[in-house]
């Protein structure tokens, strides 16, 4: 059965209903951000701003060190293409379904990819339970309602900051929540294999100055995957 085609309205409220029970868990982290930027010593409007202008949870905490220690612009920006370049699979991926949009749509929804709304979305689109007509209406539910609860997570956690003692030192928050996002995600050899290789080299790289040693810890956990999933598939052929 072709399913019908919904009116904007009712698609923008069903991808915010869809992504609602996420939020719940997105929240602690926009707080851990914007609490931890006011530690590094920026202002609540800098804050917001690399809320807005960069709108990707995971590039900006790990931008937060290297900002406080003075890293370069060039440094900075290679740690967050680095995180980020999964977006370029999720576009990839996404791409077919937006392909007859105008560009001011695309660009808009381009804006709003992250990790949760391409998850609520793309299973759903590509088992044909959204018409073309409402997906992006859908997807804008989903991603508006992401970005939202950013903002205020964010500047919730700018006002902890700034009323929270001097003694009470939030750095461990970055390293508690990026343990976070990466256990859940060591599912297999291949995954566990870049967890270990990229951990060993976090810890040996260490010493490199304006936090390089995370680059290059990402770039030998990326080959450490490859590698076990090479030597994965030669072991069953």
């Amino acid at each position: 059965e072709v399913p019908k085609t919904a009116s904007p309205s009712v698609a923008l409220v069903s991808g915010a209903r869809t992504i609602a029970p996420v939020l719940l868990a997105l929240l602690p982290f926009g707080v851990a951000f914007g609490a931890t930027a006011t530690e590094s010593g920026l202002s609540a409007l800098e804050a917001l701003g690399m809320s807005v202008f960069i709108a990707a949870g995971a590039a900006q905490l790990a931008a937060l060190p290297l900002l406080s220690a003075g890293a370069s612009v060039a440094v900075v920006v290679l740690t967050v293409l680095i995180i980020n370049l999964r977006m370029m699979l999720y576009s990839a991926s996404l791409a077919p379904h937006f392909r007859s949009l105008p560009v001011g749509w695309k660009g808009l929804l381009s804006y709003h990819l992250t990790d949760q709304a391409y998850a609520a979305t793309i299973t759903r689109f590509d088992a044909g339970e959204t018409r073309e007509p409402e997906k992006r209406w859908y997807y804008l539910g989903v991603g508006l309602s992401v970005w939202t609860t950013w903002q205020a997570a964010t500047m919730t956690g700018v006002f902890l900051g700034a009323w929270a003692s001097e003694d009470w030192s939030l750095d461990f928050v970055l390293p508690l929540i990026f343990i976070a996002l990466a256990v859940p995600a060591i599912k297999d050899r291949t995954t566990g294999a870049a967890a270990l290789a990229a951990g060993v080299a976090a810890i040996v790289f260490a010493v490199l100055p304006l936090n390089l040693g995370l680059i290059a810890a990402a770039l030998v956990g990326i080959a450490g995957g490859l590698a076990a999933e090479t030597l994965s598939e030669r072991s069953e052929r």
